[in-house]
Order: C-alpha cells, then sequence, then structure tokens
C-alpha cells in the first residue's frame, strides 16, 4: 500500500511540475506578445507624428494586461479582479471611441456593463476584506492556521 501510495504522489509532482512550466511558458509567450503590441502601437503613434485617445486607451490596456502577468510571477495568485479591470478599460475605450455611431440603448448597456463589472470589483474586494480566507487571516495574524 506504501508503494502505491509513494508512486502515485512521485506521478502526481511530474504531472504537476509539467503544468506549471507550460503556464509559466504560456505567460511569458502573453507578456512578450503584449510588449511586441505595444511596441508596434508607440511605432505607429511615431510614423502618424500625433498620439491620438485611442492609442493611450489601448497602451492602458497592454499595461493592465502586463501588470496583470506580474501579479502572477510575484504571488503566483491572479486576483479575479485584474481581468475585470481590463473589460472595465476595454468597454470605456470601446464606448469612447465609438459614441457617434452608438444607439442610446447600446450607450446604456455599455455604461450598464461598466457599472456592473464596478460593482463585482467593489463586492469582491469587499468580501475579502469582511471575510478573509483562513490562510489570509493567519498571515495576517503572524501565526500559523491550525486546522481544527
Amino acid at each position: 500500500m506504501d508503494i502505491r501510495s509513494h508512486t502515485f504522489d512521485r506521478i502526481r509532482r511530474f504531472f504537476s511540475g509539467g503544468l506549471d512550466l507550460v503556464e509559466y511558458i504560456g505567460l511569458l509567450v502573453i507578456g512578450i506578445a503584449t510588449t511586441v503590441a505595444m511596441y508596434q502601437e508607440i511605432m505607429v503613434m511615431v510614423h502618424a507624428g500625433e498620439v491620438r485617445l485611442a492609442d493611450l486607451l489601448l497602451m492602458f490596456l497592454y499595461l493592465e494586461v502586463l501588470a496583470m502577468i506580474g501579479q502572477y510571477f510575484k504571488s503566483g495568485q491572479l486576483p479575479v479582479r485584474f481581468p475585470m479591470y481590463i473589460a472595465m478599460v476595454a468597454l470605456a475605450r470601446y464606448l469612447i471611441l465609438d459614441i457617434k455611431d452608438m444607439s442610446e440603448w447600446r450607450m446604456l448597456a455599455v455604461a450598464a456593463a461598466i457599472f456592473l463589472l464596478t460593482l463585482g470589483v467593489l463586492a469582491i474586494r469587499y468580501g475579502h476584506v469582511r471575510f478573509p480566507y483562513r490562510e489570509d487571516a493567519s498571515e495576517a495574524s503572524g501565526k500559523p492556521f491550525v486546522r481544527e
């Protein structure tokens, strides 16, 4: 029975390490692709000789993606609010750039989507502060969490 448990543990560790490697490679590819896209956007601005609002908002989206990747590499976790921030910026960019061609209902729908994402971020932040995970509570108190 002990040999079987040891074998399964070795297999689990092997696959877990392999998945971690694939995850890091994927994040590295996303980071490099985002950096290249940001560079290309800068070159578009240089060649055009002007900086437009659309360019700046796109650069903010790229920075949010890079911040999300950086957060993952620092903590090993990806807070769900980062993609929500990216979605809010993307929707705001869409609203700002295409407002002339939008119907009133579409404008309201996009604004409502941004508002709902904002409420979602607030709810997540409130829940995290008000009802922290046991690991977070034990880290804040400086005491290790002991199961009862």
